[in-house]
């Protein structure tokens, strides 16, 4: 697509002055922020500014959070690549700050507290560790980062630093899985031995993951990356230990060149009347405002075609882990079902925990998702939790809730921390790595963390 007053992402970091991660190189002059002027905050409010504002960055991390807590947090400064994206997050969020596309000028006008990062995963590293070199807390969106020397960058960051970088695994509190560790916690299945736990992405939601920039494993480190991080995640959380090795399959059977009809998105597509994945984004205002009205800035095309050619992350996968406790997990992820959920099954040495939730729920006359436990020679339970408030299985609120307002204890140990996103993302890493080479891979070969049997926790 010709594009006029075009942007790269290359362009941007060296605007922003991160592409070596320290050295502030020549801004762009052309790059202003929105107004002269930075507000002066209130000093009772923590100083926030963002990075990344798609539709995660602008709907999750910004709307939501002005709505919710307009007596802790202020927004200093929004920044993305894309100028006119920036402009209309700004709009969408409902905030009057400046707004810039040079990543260190924003930083270096605004002195925010605390940095949320939302950009495309691959350079998430960038943002976080140069946000720390210059004085910002961070929050980051899952995954971390999406390869091991990206992961040692941010780990040696927060070392040099002494800044903290929280991750936001909103799944560890939803009240159900929260109630699955409650559970194993408290010994009903003794100790635990192996894990079956098989996601399912459906023909909406995983064929969206092959619309966007995901679709290439050098944005998004593949879905054993971006989506499946959040899955390793709360394994090592519900497991409570660290994960060993992994060995890994993995392949590209439904979407890209297995498609018999393709076309560069669904708005040019000559066949979108006889292609079920046609996705006619005009009909979502916000993602008309917020991509198809800014791509003249940067030619990103927000509803792709998910046969494109160019497609190289797997849309089925399957991987057995080892922890260093001995628990053994078999996991797998499918990227085209008929349904969204997913099943996890906990076998351990007094009986078993199942459940099944289905997220693309059907109607019906419950409002809430079960755990069955089964105990050796006794009759099993039925546990009925009420269905989440806010998105991600209720997650969402309660962890804002706990990063924005004080005094909120932690008793489920859900707060995530450096070591959390980095162990999380290794697991998919190692398994990239083994589709290729055929083999196990270890994670104490990736980088300086080495995993231990008993999970780590620090509250942030």
């Amino acid at each position: 697509m010709k594009t006029t007053n075009h942007m790269s992402r290359r362009d941007f970091l060296t605007t922003a002055g991160i592409m070596t991660g320290t050295t502030l190189l020549n801004p762009l002059s052309e790059m202003k922020a929105e107004t002269n002027t930075v507000h002066a905050p209130n000093a009772n409010r923590l100083k926030v500014a963002l990075v990344g504002t798609g539709s995660r960055g602008c709907g999750m991390w910004g709307t939501d959070l002005v709505k919710s807590y307009p007596d802790k947090i202020e927004f200093v400064g929004l920044c993305d690549k894309n100028q006119g994206r920036v402009e209309t997050g700004k709009k969408l969020i409902g905030v009057d700050c400046p707004t810039f596309t040079d990543f260190e000028k924003m930083m270096r006008e605004t002195k925010p507290d605390l940095l949320i990062v939302t950009t495309m995963d691959s350079t998430h590293h960038q943002f976080i560790i140069r946000g720390m070199e210059l004085g910002a807390d961070i929050i980051t969106e899952k995954p971390l980062t999406t390869d091991e020397v990206k992961a040692q960058a941010i780990i040696d960051a927060e070392k040099k630093t002494g800044k903290k970088c929280r991750i936001t695994f909103n799944y560890r509190y939803s009240p159900h899985r929260a109630k699955i560790w409650e559970l194993l916690r408290a010994g009903e299945i003794g100790d635990i031995t192996s894990v079956d736990f098989h996601w399912y992405l459906d023909t909406s939601h995983g064929a969206d993951y092959f619309r966007r920039w995901h679709r290439l494993v050098e944005n998004s480190g593949s879905l054993w990356v971006h989506k499946a991080s959040h899955h390793f995640d709360l394994l090592n959380w519900w497991i409570d230990s660290e994960p060993e090795s992994v060995y890994a399959l993995g392949e590209l059977n439904h979407y890209g060149k297995n498609g018999n009809i393709r076309a560069e998105n669904c708005r040019t597509c000559p066949q979108s009347k006889s292609c079920k994945f046609y996705f006619d984004i005009l009909r979502n205002n916000y993602y008309k405002q917020l991509y198809v009205d800014n791509e003249k800035y940067d030619g990103y095309l927000r509803d792709g075609c998910v046969f494109k050619n160019d497609i190289n992350i797997f849309d089925k996968m399957a991987a057995t882990i080892r922890y260093a406790n001995s628990v053994q997990v078999s996991y797998s992820l499918t990227a085209y079902s008929p349904y969204e959920g997913y099943r996890i099954a906990f076998n351990g040495t007094k009986g078993r925990i199942d459940a099944w939730i289905e997220e693309s729920r059907p109607v019906r006359d419950v409002n809430y998702d079960e755990i069955v436990v089964f105990k050796n020679f006794s009759k099993r339970e039925y546990i009925q939790i009420p269905f989440g408030t806010s998105g991600h299985g209720g997650g969402d609120q309660l962890l804002k809730d706990q990063i924005f307002l004080s005094n909120i204890a932690d008793p489920y140990k859900q707060c995530a921390d450096i070591r959390d996103g980095v162990f999380a993302c290794l697991v998919g890493i190692a398994a990239r790595k083994s589709i290729a080479a055929g083999l196990p891979v270890k994670i104490a070969d990736l980088t300086s963390l080495k995993p231990e049997a008993k999970k780590r926790y620090t509250r942030i």
